[in-house]
């Protein structure tokens, strides 16, 4: 696709997509910037395609410009259908994501905690970030051990003291 040049350039901006061709007769409404890519660890970054993010009013008590701002956000990410993560992480994720996850495996998160839909937007991308982080630490494996013969010994000391300090409370038989 051809672009029709940038004010002062035959190009457009870096990192910026045509959103309506419509609307190129429009130089401020012609470019959006693309968001960059999510990046959770050093290797797993998420696409900001792979994100939708809808805009809905808050619930609870209300007050003057309540019923005007769609200021919480409801975060959806396709988790099941994402290449962006590992097969073990989408497993570990689902489980800690618990009943956030629709049985298609997409997480739904949402925040209306802030006024402002910008400290929501960035809330609830922080969340979704920790939950990932948290679905690619991987669980070690725990060892059976045995108690040592010294340990073993100990407790069964320590239990014989005690029960000579209880029988010595007991009233004398006689």
């Amino acid at each position: 696709m051809a672009h029709i040049g940038w004010p002062g350039s035959s190009s457009p901006p870096p990192r910026c997509r045509v959103i309506f061709p419509l609307l190129l007769h429009r130089p401020a409404l012609r470019y959006i910037a693309a968001m960059p890519a999510i990046q959770i660890t050093r290797s797993i970054a998420i696409d900001s395609d792979e994100i939708s993010e809808t805009f809905v009013r808050s619930t609870g008590a209300g007050g003057q410009h309540v019923n005007t701002t769609d200021s919480a956000v409801q975060l959806r990410f396709d988790v099941a259908n994402s290449p962006s993560l590992p097969e073990a992480v989408k497993h570990r994720l689902a489980a800690i994501a618990g009943r956030r996850m629709t049985a298609e495996g997409v997480l739904i998160l949402r925040s209306e905690g802030s006024r402002s839909q910008l400290m929501n937007r960035q809330e609830v991308t922080a969340r979704l970030v920790d939950l990932i982080r948290q679905a690619t630490i991987v669980p070690k494996n725990r060892k059976a051990t045995k108690p040592t013969k010294a340990s073993k010994t100990r407790r069964m000391d320590g239990k014989a003291k005690r029960g000579a300090v209880k029988s010595l409370r007991r009233k004398p038989v006689d």
